[in-house]
């Protein structure tokens, strides 16, 4: 017997896995990643959170993990077709906490490849959208 929710919302923080599983989601938005491109992208995630979170998001069919079959080993994650369609609702949250961030003068540690340096909402070198350089 399926699993019984009570509001859709319930549904969509159960599939997505809270806090990380969205961060995986938003990053992933972005391409393909690597574990280790993950993982200094989400510098206070433990090792074994990012592994639970990316089996239960490839469970959940948003994710799919391809694995290259090289050694070493080169596994990379992206979005599923499933995963995709959650784009709008990642932008929707990212727009929402960008502008309360504004707000209320909340600093946003926006890690990237080459730095992990905090900025301010709204101040002229944040990125715009999810989908940033």
């Amino acid at each position: 017997m399926p699993k019984r929710y009570h509001c859709p919302v319930e549904l969509t923080i159960d599939l997505v896995g809270g806090k990380w599983g969205v961060v995986i989601l938003a990053h992933l938005k972005e391409g393909a990643r690597r574990y280790g491109e993950l993982r200094r992208r989400m510098p206070d995630v433990s090792e074994k959170m990012l592994t639970q979170r990316l089996r239960e998001l490839e469970a959940s069919g948003l994710v799919v993990r391809d694995d290259h079959g090289t050694v070493p080993p080169h596994v990379e994650y992206r979005l599923s077709d499933e995963g995709w369609s959650l784009t709008p609702v990642l932008q929707a949250l990212y727009d929402w906490g960008r502008s309360r961030a504004a707000r209320t003068g909340t600093l946003i540690a926006m890690p990237t490849a080459d730095s992990t340096d905090a900025v301010a909402a709204g101040s002229a070198g944040a990125p715009q959208r999810l989908v940033s350089p």
